[in-house]
């Protein structure tokens, strides 16, 4: 599975991709947060705490790690490098974590510069230092286990199509469905709008976002990316067979 994840990642810095999701992840983000005006500016909001950006991130990233994952195996099956990367001494479980994990870490690469907002925040904090340590923690980890999902669901549509754009818009899709679908949904049902936000990402992402790492958040989140990973090896033993 290590030479899977290696050649996932060279890559991705083999050409503009890696460097290009980086960038642009930061470049978006340090725009809406320290230079335009409006709601995410956190110069402007008065608070020394990071929401902002664990707002806007999650609305970000539902576009870029499709793009990111839509090549994992829709470039395989148009190469025709599938059947040869099937044939290899790993089983479909490696193959698919292997890219998984390729994935996810080219994310948390991108992920790991903000970590400077939050020692900005805290200098510029009345008085210094005066930040909720404790919230912010809470988001990264609940960050981490969004982009895990989102991560699961791009490579799953990533099997569907050889075509990589089919593979990103469905990715896209399934992602703002699973993030943001059930809890719009649950307008239309407003007796039960509790219920049907809890089934999805976001509603437990702000949970985490509170600083606290409750289980049923995790299970929830381990349980969508072990269900899409799932989903992927079913795909890839139905293309070989």
């Amino acid at each position: 599975m290590k030479s899977i994840v290696l050649r996932e990642i060279k890559s991705f810095f083999g050409s503009p991709i890696g460097y290009l999701v980086i960038a642009i992840f930061l470049i978006i983000n340090g725009l809406f947060l320290w230079v335009f005006e409006g709601e995410y500016n956190i110069l402007k909001t008065g608070f020394a705490d990071m929401t902002p950006f664990f707002t806007l991130a999650p609305w970000i990233l539902l576009f870029l790690i499709p793009a990111v994952t839509m090549r994992s195996f829709s470039d395989e099956k148009k190469q025709g490098t599938l059947e040869l990367l099937l044939t290899k001494p790993l089983s479909i479980w490696q193959i698919v974590n292997g890219k998984f994990i390729g994935a996810l870490l080219l994310i948390l690469m991108a992920i790991i510069p903000t970590f400077i907002y939050v020692w900005v925040i805290s200098s510029l904090g009345m008085p210094e230092g005066n930040i909720d340590m404790g919230s912010t923690i809470g988001s990264y980890f609940g960050l981490l286990f969004l982009i895990s999902s989102y991560s699961a669901i791009g490579i799953f549509t990533s099997t569907l199509s050889e075509n990589q754009i089919v593979a990103f818009i469905i990715a896209v899709f399934l992602c703002f469905f699973l993030y943001f679908g059930f809890e719009g949904s649950g307008t239309v049902f407003p007796t039960i709008s509790n219920f049907i936000a809890s089934l999805g990402m976001q509603d437990h992402y702000k949970s985490m976002s509170r600083g606290v790492l409750d289980t049923r958040d995790i299970i929830y989140f381990s349980s969508v990316s072990v269900a899409f990973l799932s989903f992927t090896v079913f795909n890839l033993k139905s293309f070989k067979s």
